[in-house]
């Protein structure tokens, strides 16, 4: 079992800035991918970013110069940096991961959501 525990979330103004963070846990072998996604309300969960083991990144065009995503992978976290975010950006914000378990299946795992509320 793999656990995914986001933190971070709450409000922040037009401009301002706000860090999530996530950490996997369990019975990992390996992490390869990680990344954020956010569903706002009535629309699709979308990708925010993601990163592989090596720190390749990838964005969604809104939120490229504005979000960066890093990674710690001695400590299996995730982060998002969000700066300059705008009140598109509302959402709950999901982190998920990919690799595998100890007994070398795959897995794919999403944590439970935090929201993010950008509002002045």
């Amino acid at each position: 079992q793999v656990q995914l525990v986001e933190s971070g979330g709450g409000l922040v103004q037009p401009g301002g800035s706000l860090r999530l963070s996530c950490v996997a846990s369990g019975s990992i072998f390996k992490i390869n991918s990680m990344g954020w996604y956010r569903q706002a309300p009535g629309k699709q969960r979308e990708l925010v970013g993601s990163i592989t083991s090596g720190g390749m990144t990838n964005y969604a065009d809104s939120v490229k110069g504005r979000f960066t995503i890093s990674r710690d992978n001695a400590k299996n976290t995730v982060h998002l940096q969000m700066s300059s975010p705008k009140p598109e950006d509302t959402a709950v914000y999901y982190c998920n991961a990919d690799g595998l378990l100890s007994d070398f299946r795959r897995w794919n795992g999403w944590g439970q959501g935090t929201q993010v509320t950008v509002s002045s």
